[in-house]
């Protein structure tokens, strides 16, 4: 953590730092990618080309499905904090710009207009990162009874079953149906019972 983040049980402070650092290894491989698809696009076009498809591949292997799993595992109870229901808003806009962008760069019909849709890709994502570091995840971690550490190993059960069995969402970064999430009767995290998965 940069900043003096409070957090109402170590395990959750703990859970703010690791989550923190896996949004820096997905910033740093995006901007790995698209660095590699920036300098090769209009200069060979066939190397570009593979640049191109490595990029798609990481954003629907890696990028959609984290950011499906964050609506369903910490943007339910996130909302129901004080005044960021609004906040939570943006970023799943946010989340549908991204799919966006990955389309259009899946589209794109030449590796120059590829590049420019990966740029804006990167742009986008670091900025939505920013917000989930900087405000997001210490507003749960800081939020009495909600357990961030318990909700953050959801959201990574949430990813690591999308990755091995083709995906929970519905091909535009949205999140599919909940799952085991619904039934485990937990209410952890919102504390109204509900099928949050919290």
């Amino acid at each position: 953590m940069s900043d003096l983040t409070f957090a109402s049980a170590p395990e959750d402070a703990e859970a703010l730092c690791r989550a923190e650092a896996h949004h820096a290894r997905l910033a740093g491989e995006l901007a790995g990618h698209v660095t590699l698809l920036l300098t090769t696009a209009g200069r060979d076009d066939r190397v570009a080309e593979s640049f191109r498809a490595g990029l798609v591949a990481f954003c629907d292997a890696e990028l959609l499905p984290y950011a499906a799993a964050e609506e369903v595992s910490l943007y339910p109870v996130a909302r129901r904090l004080p005044d960021t229901r609004l906040l939570v808003e943006s970023l799943i806009g946010e989340h549908r710009c991204l799919a966006t962008l990955v389309d259009a760069l899946r589209d794109a019909p030449t590796p120059a207009g590829a590049a420019a849709e990966a740029r804006a890709l990167q742009v986008l994502f670091e900025e939505h990162v920013a917000k989930q570091n900087g405000l997001v995840l210490p507003l749960l971690a800081a939020a009495p009874g909600v357990r961030l550490a318990r909700l953050l190993r959801r959201l990574n059960d949430r990813v690591a079953r999308a990755t091995t069995n083709g995906g929970d969402t519905d091909g535009t970064g949205r999140a599919g149906d909940m799952k085991d999430e619904d039934k485990s009767g937990e209410t952890d995290g919102c504390g109204c019972g509900c099928s949050c998965g919290a």
